[in-house]
């Protein structure tokens, strides 16, 4: 076989589907709800209880809402593209699995690759936001942390201590910590009990999880339903406040502009939907319930996201909704103490569905990873026991734990979101690209007018890859370089398909 051959080989969609029945390594027990749980897990998380705000504050004024209508209107394009191949491919993996039927093997790794480090580091990302909000509610309950073990070590602290390990080597002396913030160990702490969580069962997991979901959703809706009678119209004209430019730094807010820029920003809270399609193998109806439960979990999601913007935006003027916490703010000044208080706690709650929505697509990528032969056999070996990917999920829980308790947030959201955006354009391309090799192949569901939707989804996730800064660039490139580095020295010899192909020859 040719050197371009390998990069393009792939299982065809019928061996796939075969391999759907005769696959044993998951038990198979999680049902509709259970997975749309999983995906209004990974939709809903900060972003609920912080961007509608500060979107609000700085760009849209109450158009907020309509940010979040473009943000989910580009989203569900990429939603119902997911949800064809879902019923279609009903196979862990997710984006990663899709690729390798349609693009071949090595456009696959890339993307599984890819995603393997993005959804990490969510969790870490997630677990450092949640140690933030845990550590406020302790505080008011007269709990405090010692100072080294509330936050991460700054960059600069990081820097001084490399220094001192490996010398300056004629570089400027780094000055010594000026704080005494060492490791972040609520976030590490909560990374490994999600991992651990994980790892004994799925179901236990996957009842937490939807416990969890409930809660963040009974919040939100408690938002909604007292709010809704604190409502001033008043605060809602103008809709659109207008066009302003900042004169000493030449940014500009609000008008259409500021609607358009709310909705590239808040693009990032109306997607992970996509992590509920990496539990395939483990859905008890996986053709039928995969596509309702992509589509299911963004409409809710959807639904919340406008109903909070209207509300917000409608109790108090949305100049002061800029803050950290600004649902509970909002409702702390109109009066409605008791009601922050319980907004702050479904946060804390709430948010943790994120880290196991996550956690999971992450352990079930490498699980397929390892699978197909591009990485050690040793990862895809289930857990007798527990009926889980164990290793690459405990594996996955110490990584997420000292990323998030030894890095800063900032350091760590810097490479967040290109893999999923780079996943959307990958998947909405594959199902235009499918239509035209396969029109054949019996679909339980198909992405209506596909030729409009899915180009629309690849122009969305292209633009907003093209608003990332730089550096989100510089160390994609690093990671993508090692990956290929991985694929070239081990996954290229060692795939299964590889295997199949001296098969066949030899036959």
């Amino acid at each position: 076989m040719g050197f371009f051959s390998k990069l393009v080989r792939h299982k065809t969609i019928e061996q796939l589907q075969a391999e759907v029945g005769s696959r044993g390594d998951f038990r198979r027990v999680l049902g509709l709800w259970q997975l749309t749980a999983i995906g209004i897990g990974g939709i809903i998380g900060v972003g609920i209880f912080v961007l509608a705000g500060q979107q609000a504050a700085t760009n849209a004024g109450p158009a907020v809402a309509l940010s979040f209508i473009i943000a989910g209107f580009g989203s569900a394009c990429a939603a119902l593209c997911y949800a064809e191949f879902a019923g279609l491919i009903p196979v862990t993996g997710s984006a990663y699995t899709y690729g390798y039927a349609v693009l071949g093997e090595f456009v696959a790794w890339i993307i599984g690759w890819d995603l393997l480090l993005e959804y990490a580091l969510v969790v870490a990302v997630v677990a450092i936001g949640w140690s933030g909000y845990v550590q406020v509610l302790l505080n008011s309950a007269g709990v405090h942390l010692p100072e080294w073990a509330q936050q991460s070590m700054s960059a600069q602290t990081m820097q001084y201590y490399l220094q001192q390990v490996f010398g300056a080597h004629g570089a400027q002396a780094i000055a010594g910590p000026s704080d005494g913030h060492r490791f972040n160990v609520i976030a590490a702490a909560v990374s490994v009990a999600v991992a651990v969580l994980l790892t004994v069962r799925t179901e236990w997991g996957a009842r937490f999880n939807t416990m969890v979901v409930a809660i963040k959703v009974i919040g939100v809706l408690l938002v909604v339903g007292v709010g809704v009678f604190y409502i001033d119209t008043a605060n809602w004209h103008p809709f659109i406040p207008a066009r302003v430019v900042d004169v000493t730094t030449g940014l500009g807010h609000f008008g259409w502009q500021g609607v358009l820029t709310g909705a590239s920003v808040v693009f990032f809270a109306v997607f992970g939907y996509d992590t509920l399609t990496t539990a395939a193998e483990e859905s008890k109806h996986p053709q039928r319930d995969l596509p309702r439960a992509v589509l299911l979990s963004l409409a809710i999601a959807m639904v919340l996201y406008i109903a909070v913007s209207l509300v917000l935006t409608g109790i108090v003027p949305y100049g002061t909704l800029g803050g950290e916490a600004s649902v509970s703010d909002a409702f702390e000044s109109i009066g409605l103490h008791w009601l922050s208080i319980i907004i702050a706690a479904a946060a804390v709650i709430g948010v943790t569905s994120v880290l196991f929505a996550f956690m999971l697509g992450a352990a079930r990528i490498w699980f397929a990873l390892a699978r197909d032969g591009l990485l050690p056999g040793w990862f895809a070996k289930v857990s007798p026991r527990f009926g889980t990917p164990a290793r690459p999920t405990i594996i996955l829980g110490l990584f997420t734990a000292l990323i998030a308790g030894l890095l800063p947030i900032g350091e760590v959201a810097e490479l967040v979101n290109i893999g999923t955006l780079s996943a959307f354009i990958i998947i909405c391309g594959s199902i235009m690209l499918l239509r035209v090799r396969r029109p054949d192949l019996q679909r339980n569901f198909r992405t209506p007018a596909v030729w409009f939707t899915a180009p629309l989804g690849i122009v969305f996730s292209a633009v907003l890859i093209y608003g990332l800064p730089w550096i989100t660039y510089e160390r994609f490139i690093i990671w993508m370089a090692l990956g290929c580095v991985i694929y070239f020295a081990y996954g290229i010899r060692h795939s299964k398909m590889a295997g199949q192909t001296r098969r066949s020859a030899g036959s």
